[in-house]
């Protein structure tokens, strides 16, 4: 997707000083209740153990925010492709995609994209979504 960023150096980052002790476990696993609450609710599953606590219990919640889409904006997104109907309607907006482990609170931003009519499709077909 055209204008991604992926977050994954700065996890790797965080989690290394948490390991060599700069960071302890309330610096790291802090999520907002909204957040849990998302990740419960409407996270999809990551193939993949939590980098902290190592549970089986990664979602992933993705948020959307535009002006032009007014009181949708902030909100999460609904893994059944709201995104992409939401694509379909607005001209531009960013999409965030955040990590959450629902034992421990940890979370990180994964990636974050520009979606919408008037974004151009990337060249590459490297996708938004690595969960590495």
């Amino acid at each position: 997707m055209f204008g991604t960023a992926d977050y994954t150096l700065a996890k790797r980052a965080v989690l290394r000083d948490f390991r060599s002790g700069l960071l302890n476990l309330t610096d790291i696993c802090d999520a907002h209740p909204e957040l849990m609450r998302a990740a419960r609710n409407i996270g999809v599953k990551i193939e993949r153990n939590c980098p902290v606590c190592r549970h089986e219990s990664l979602r992933e919640v993705r948020y959307v925010y535009g002006d032009q889409l007014k009181h949708l904006s902030g909100r999460p997104v609904y893994p059944n492709g709201w995104d992409q109907e939401l694509q379909n309607d607005y001209d531009e907006f960013r999409c965030y995609s955040i990590e959450v482990c629902l034992d421990c609170s940890w979370n990180h931003l994964s990636a974050c994209y520009l979606m919408g009519r008037t974004v151009k499709p990337a060249s590459s077909k490297r996708s938004a979504f690595r969960h590495k």
